[in-house]
């Protein structure tokens, strides 16, 4: 009972003008059917003037913006009811109008029941062990000397206990044997994944059966989890193509109507005619279905694990004519192999690795990671650096033993050594110059695949409507022509900086232009691009920030997911729109020739809200794209080949 009256007290204080219209109507009611008519009619035509007054106020600020909107119709329906005498009606319209804010509420919240979901569980608490725990194997009953802490005072370094089923509360490093994890929150696949020791762990990733230990990596600002939440918040408060949707028909719909009920008037000789008309001509209909349509859309989204920020988003998204990429981590996998070392005379291949990363160590590019990594399966030690800057776009100088060390483009090799060659590349690989004391010291020789369901996914954005595809890379002329040739595109920029990247996407003439990226040098053109596409959250968080839609899992075909997604929403926008409006037509025609009173027609607009309402939700629902994730193939480590 309790909760039931706070449950009440909550709407009334939520929904004010719902609460005293229905006080109202019951008096009205109770007045009339004590046959004082009078009184009622009093009543109900002051509450509904006063109505007609604050809600005139915002509409005239409206008209003086510019603005015209559907709350014209609605004004102009409660003046002709209260005129000729049907005040039950008009607190009916008083009524279905603050009601729909209600109504919209109820049905978007059933349209975001995905990211809500995603909200709600955000990690509170986090299980802390001393430093001095046993880190190793899978903890055993009563051994775990957990602290329990908010996961907001969790520190990188610490290790933390995972009880079964229980949310992952930041970023961390499997220190147990093994584990299972359910990311299907993250990423949309519903299969348990396995990981191993030493293996990432995601935030928001719901553990196996059996507890398990991590070390954490992020705290949960910097966490995977958070920035999905942050992304959802972001996502939850846009509500711009509703506006757009609406206005688009709101003066062509006011006129109809209008001209239906003064014909009606004309006719008929009779003014109540005119309000029975605008009784059913009110724009519920038309002001819901779109914000509940584009809700349901940005939650099926985030259930298969794409986060769209907006519903501006899905609407560009839907109309998108081009589609354009980056190369590296995006069309390829992003993690090139080491394929061979070719060192000068003076450098060994060990040597030149070596150097390589113990600069690259301070760079952010996905060659750099690379690199590391070959270093780091061949057992060659990585030497801190006595200073060290990364030059975008460009590369990494570092000083390292004394010796100035710069490695990456051949034009910042140039610069200190106009001597250094170029490299005869095969399709797919690309190549990392080296300078040691402004000396042209050799080049590293890596591979990155295409993904096997790159060509695929574009055929499919080719059939979703996309006419222009484009690769937009800072790698070189080879590379990226042998990457593209494998995935189907033709068009191909090469060699080009940030800003070249984003005078490119404004030079492109099939609009709107999708961009999907996933590095730190991508975030100017995702912000540039009418769609910026960030590919994995737990990539750059630049670029993330600066798309308009991130795909948490690391699957290329998610785009052609995002984009059948958002075709579908516009479409059930847009048709949930032309129900209503085709519906309130019939009515009003039907009522114009004296068929319908006015308080039938204010409760049969009652049904076509409902009827809107419920075709707004099946955007929640339809055909999905693509099950299977892309998967990386593991490349086995190999001893360093000799050098040429």
């Amino acid at each position: 009972m309790a909760l039931n009256r706070v449950s009440f007290q909550k709407a009334v204080r939520t929904y004010p003008v719902v609460a005293s219209t229905v006080v109202v109507l019951a008096a009205v009611l109770m007045l009339w059917g004590a046959g004082a008519a009078g009184p009622a009619q009093w009543i109900a035509s002051l509450y509904t003037l006063g109505i007609v007054a604050v809600t005139g106020v915002g509409m005239v600020r409206d008209i003086k913006r510019g603005h015209y909107g559907l709350d014209i119709l609605a004004v102009i329906a409660m003046l002709a009811t209260v005129a000729v005498g049907e005040y039950l009606a008009s607190l009916i319209i008083v009524l279905m109008l603050s009601g729909g804010e209600a109504l919209e509420d109820y049905a978007a919240g059933r349209a975001k029941g995905e990211l809500d979901a995603l909200l709600d569980r955000a990690p509170q608490i986090a299980h802390r062990l001393p430093d001095d725990a046993d880190t190793g194997g899978t903890p055993k009953p009563g051994r775990e000397l957990a602290e329990d802490i908010p996961a907001t005072e969790v520190c990188v370094g610490e290790t933390l206990l995972i009880k079964p089923s229980e949310v992952v509360p930041v970023d961390g490093v499997l220190l147990s044997a093994a584990a299972s994890f359910d990311e299907s929150s993250l990423t949309g696949e519903s299969i348990p994944v396995a990981r191993t020791a030493g293996e990432a762990v995601m935030s928001g990733s719901v553990n196996g059966t059996q507890a398990v230990r991590i070390r954490a990596t992020a705290t949960t600002a910097d966490s995977q989890y958070q920035r999905i939440v942050a992304l959802v918040r972001d996502a939850a408060a846009s509500r711009a193509p509703v506006v757009r949707l609406a206005d688009r028909f709101a003066i062509p719909f006011t006129l109809v109507s209008l001209l239906i009920a003064g014909i009606a008037w004309a006719v008929s000789g009779d003014p109540v005619r005119f309000a029975e008309v605008l009784v059913l001509a009110t724009p519920c209909p038309l002001l819901i279905a779109a914000p509940v349509a584009f809700m349901g859309g940005m939650s099926r989204s985030a259930r298969h694990g794409i986060i769209v920020k907006g519903g501006a988003t899905l609407e560009q998204l839907a109309t998108a004519r081009t589609a354009a990429f980056d190369k590296t981590g995006t069309l390829t996998y992003g993690r090139p192999e080491l394929v061979s070392v070719n060192a000068q005379p003076g450098f060994s291949a060990e040597e030149l690795l070596g150097l390589a990363a113990s600069a690259e160590q301070y760079s952010s590019h996905v060659l750099a990671a690379s690199v590391l990594a070959a270093a780091e399966e061949r057992g060659l030690p990585v030497s801190p650096a006595d200073t060290a800057q990364e030059v975008a776009t460009n590369g990494v100088e570092a000083l390292i033993h004394g010796q100035t060390v710069r490695v990456g483009k051949r034009r910042f090799i140039e610069e200190v050594d106009p001597s250094a060659g170029s490299v005869d590349l095969s399709p797919g690989q690309m190549v990392v110059y080296l300078s040691v004391d402004g000396r042209f010291a050799g080049s590293l020789i890596l591979s990155d695949t295409a993904r096997p369901n790159a060509a695929a996914t574009l055929d499919r954005l080719r059939s979703l409507g996309i006419r222009d595809t484009v690769m937009l890379t800072g790698d070189g002329q080879v590379t990226a022509n042998s990457i593209a040739a494998a995935v189907g595109i033709s068009d191909v920029h090469a060699e080009l900086l940030p800003e070249d990247k984003v005078n490119a996407v404004a030079a492109l003439e099939l609009r709107p232009v999708i961009m999907v990226g996933d590095g730190v040098n991508d975030a100017p053109v995702l912000a540039a691009a009418d769609v910026g596409i960030a590919m994995g959250a737990r990539g750059s968080t630049a670029a993330s920030e600066s798309a308009d839609a991130v795909i948490v899992a690391d699957d290329i075909s998610k785009v052609a997911t995002a984009m059948d997604i958002s075709k579908r929403t516009l479409r059930v926008a847009l048709g949930s729109i032309w129900l209503g409006i085709a519906l309130s037509l019939v009515l009003m025609l039907v009522a114009a020739f004296g068929f319908i009173p006015a308080v039938a027609g204010a409760l049969t607009q009652e049904l076509v809200d409902l009827a809107t309402i419920l075709n707004a939700l099946r955007a929640l629902h339809g055909k999905t794209l693509f099950r299977r994730a892309d998967k990386p193939a593991t490349v086995a480590s190999a001893p360093i080949p000799g050098s040429v």
